[in-house]
This record gives C-alpha cells, sequence and structure tokens, in this order.
C-alpha cells in the first residue's frame, strides 16, 4: 500500500483497533488513532510508531466530534472499531449503560462518517465493526446485540447516502488471541475442536479482512463475519 494512504481508526489505543492501526503504520501509512484518554492516546500512538498520530475523542458524546476531528485532513481508509462493552439485560435493564453504547454506536458512528465524508474520495472506504451477538445473543447481551443488528442496517443506507464513498461492516465472533479471551484457553480449545477447521478467527484474521475491504473496489453494503465457522457449530 502506498505511504501516500490516509488511514483513521476510532477506538485505536487496543485490541482490534490498534492491530489494525499497527499494520497500516507498519506499512508506511498516515495513520491517525482516537481514544477517550488524551495520556493513553498520545502513550499508544507513540508505541505503534512510524507516522501516527493521536486524536482524543469520545464518541458516545456525538455533538462533541466535529470539532475534535476538525484537524484532519484528506481520509482514504476509515476504521470505526470502538466499543462499550455492555451487559444489559431486558430482565434487569439499565437504561443509562444501553443509551451510552447505542449512542456511540449508532449516533456516534454515523456522525463520524458524516464529519469525515466530505474529506474521502470517490476510492475511499469505511469498515464499521459490529459482531456476532446479533447472531448468537447470550444473557446479558439486549444492548450489544441490538446496537450489532442495527450496524449491519446502517452499513446500507451510508453507502447509498454517502456514495461514492464505500461502507461495509464486519462482525467477528471470539477472536482466540484477543485480550477479553487470554485467560479462558480452556474454553477457546474447547469450541475450536467444534468448528470446521479445528480453530477460531485471529487478530490478523480480522486485519486481513479489513484490508480486503478497504482496497477492494467491487466490495459494498456488506456485512463479513469473521470466525472461524464458529456461527455453524
Amino acid at each position: 500500500m502506498s505511504s501516500a494512504k490516509s488511514v483513521v481508526v476510532i477506538g485505536g489505543t487496543g485490541g482490534l483497533g490498534r492491530a489494525i492501526a499497527q499494520h497500516y503504520a507498519d506499512d508506511g501509512c498516515n495513520v491517525v488513532i482516537t481514544g477517550r484518554d488524551e495520556e493513553r492516546t498520545a502513550a499508544v500512538a507513540k508505541e505503534i510508531g512510524g507516522k501516527t498520530r493521536a486524536i482524543a475523542v469520545d464518541i458516545s458524546e456525538p455533538e462533541t466530534i466535529e470539532a475534535k476531528l476538525a484537524g484532519l485532513g484528506h481520509v482514504d481508509y476509515l476504521a470505526l472499531v470502538a466499543v462499550d462493552r455492555d451487559y444489559n439485560s431486558a430482565r434487569d435493564y439499565n437504561i443509562e449503560r444501553a443509551r451510552k453504547i447505542v449512542t456511540l454506536k449508532l449516533i456516534g458512528y454515523t456522525e463520524v462518517a458524516h464529519t469525515l465524508f466530505p474529506r474521502m474520495g470517490a476510492g475511499a472506504s469505511a469498515v464499521l465493526f459490529g459482531g456476532l451477538a446479533s447472531e448468537r445473543p447470550y444473557p446479558g447481551s439486549t444492548s450489544v446485540t441490538t446496537v450489532n443488528g442495527a450496524v449491519s442496517s446502517l452499513i446500507r443506507t451510508l453507502a447509498v447516502e454517502l456514495a461514492p464513498v464505500r461502507f461495509n461492516a464486519i462482525h467477528p465472533g471470539i477472536i482466540s488471541d484477543t485480550p477479553a479471551w487470554a485467560d479462558k484457553k480452556e474454553a477457546i480449545a474447547n469450541i475450536e475442536k467444534r468448528t470446521p477447521g479445528g480453530r477460531l478467527a485471529t487478530t490478523e484474521d480480522v486485519v486481513h479482512a479489513v484490508d480486503f475491504m478497504f482496497v477492494n473496489r467491487g466490495v459494498n453494503g456488506i456485512n463479513l463475519v469473521i470466525d472461524g465457522g464458529w456461527l455453524l457449530t
């Protein structure tokens, strides 16, 4: 990939977002990562290295997004990875927590797209992160299941209304080498035994999938599951 490419990762301070940022920084791209905490975001940008810059923004406060991103120039690729892990059941419902994750994933993602669209050209692409709680809910996933399902539809209206920028979504399943699963090796091994290929998806798989959606101009309005066949078990 050309070093002239500009990549913005919303939620790039940890996990999959950081891995995506690292991939493009190592490739010589101009990378911008965002995070809620200014100090931490700056520290992570320094650790990633290359031409990585940091912007502190909390997209669960969408009224602040336009001003926070005002200093950005041209954007080739946009990854919307920011998430707020929420345990919330319909039986014991917390409205405040539900409001925060819905605002972050739906209003926040949309406002970022709205703000950056004028800086994205015909070859530009955005990837939104959902998740497989939309297909396989679990106790306490009411809010997460709802917003991840909504991301599947959101990309379609963004692809139509903000054309010619392409919008796609990735829905990771259990990503076996992420911090969330690092101390659950026995559970991972038991699940992997049931998958068709004997493995779950990894962080590297997700990064490669993001890259595919960024560069392949024939892919638009698509929801891509990355789970190593977990949904088939």
